[in-house]
């Protein structure tokens, strides 16, 4: 999944092998020895697409009540020369997927050949939308941000997931975002997607290898991602996990100024009316919020966000603190409208 404004959805290191890969890795329901073919591209309904990268729904066929795959693809359209980077990318996001499980990170399912000679992830179906495409969808409809009880409910799903990426796993997700949510039905569950840039944590929660890059994408860094030498931590995640709070609550693009009023179609921002400046200033901050229109239904999320969003990453909570507070706010007196993280 994508954003108007996309660094590299997918940093990756580890060579991919050359050889063609037919049989089936952990977390398929097939046998090992199965052959996986996956259909060329028209042969499949397009889903999303990333940096360099198509995702398709795979239906599968064969036995009864196969769940679908996901299938992330290389871009038939991506140039030439960057082929082969996507490629060891996708082996990387591989080699990541296939040693995570939690009911909110997409499961790995396999990685393969495709007949046209591509390398293909084959992970589980979260859903034909990200969060993204949702909440484009209620903007263009003229809606207003989500209902308090579905933003609380993303929370706690990602959070947990977040959870289990630094706690269990040592692993910062790397690129946290609306974009890399999927959502199945009426947000009947929420997965972290995109694995594919996550970093080495040690045991202080720091990126273990100091030359590792932070890849993100722009308009949900953090501030100390922005400047050199920076620290990278698994607060890093938090911020941005704060501003795709903030994306549901604004139903817009963190640093971004849209324009709302215009109900003309195709209307496009031109390049010169956009403030460079001003843009590049707002980058690693905070962005403003109307919790006074919000109501009050809101103000734990909002205070939430808050704390997410604190410029000094030591001021912000951990994602086992957010999961802590929201479960237990789940069983608190519904008057409880504060979020308080020691």
């Amino acid at each position: 999944m994508d954003s108007t404004i996309a660094s590299d959805v997918n940093g990756f290191k580890t060579p991919c092998k050359p050889d063609r890969v037919k049989r089936l890795l952990s977390g398929s329901t097939a046998s090992p020895r199965t052959p996986i073919t996956i259909p060329a591209s028209p042969f499949m309904k397009k889903l999303g697409c990333g940096t360099g990268v198509n995702v398709y729904l795979m239906n599968r066929v064969g036995k009864l009540n196969l769940s679908p795959w996901a299938v992330k693809k290389i871009n038939n359209k991506c140039a030439s020369k960057q082929v082969g980077v996507y490629q060891r990318r996708l082996c990387d996001e591989a080699n990541i997927l296939k040693g995570l499980q939690h009911p909110n990170i997409v499961g790995f399912r396999a990685f393969t050949t495709a007949n046209d000679g591509s390398k293909c992830l084959a992970m589980e179906y979260g859903g034909e939308k990200s969060l993204n495409d949702l909440i484009e969808w209620r903007r263009e409809e003229g809606l207003k941000a989500y209902p308090a009880a579905t933003i609380e409910k993303v929370a706690l799903h990602v959070a947990r997931g977040l959870q289990y990426l630094h706690n269990e796993k040592k692993l910062l997700h790397g690129d946290m975002k609306s974009c890399n949510v999927v959502i199945k039905g009426d947000f009947e569950t929420v997965k972290i997607c995109d694995v594919g840039v996550s970093l080495q944590l040690d045991e202080n929660m720091k990126v273990s290898n100091p030359k590792a890059e932070y890849v993100g994408t722009e308009p949900w860094k953090p501030k100390e991602a922005l400047e050199e030498g920076g620290v990278i931590t698994d607060k890093a995640d938090i911020f941005a996990y704060g501003l795709t709070l903030w994306e549901m609550m604004t139903l817009a693009m963190p640093h971004l100024e849209m324009d709302n009023s215009e109900e003309e179609e195709d209307v496009s921002m031109d390049e010169d009316d956009f403030d460079d400046d001003a843009y590049y200033e707002k980058l690693g901050t905070r962005p403003a919020l109307d919790s006074e229109s919000l109501g009050g239904a809101y103000q734990r999320m909002v205070e939430l966000f808050w704390l997410c969003t604190e410029e000094n990453p030591q001021k912000r909570p951990s994602a086992a603190q957010i999961v802590q507070v929201l479960e237990s706010n789940m069983h608190a007196d519904s008057k409880n409208n504060v979020i308080v993280i020691d």
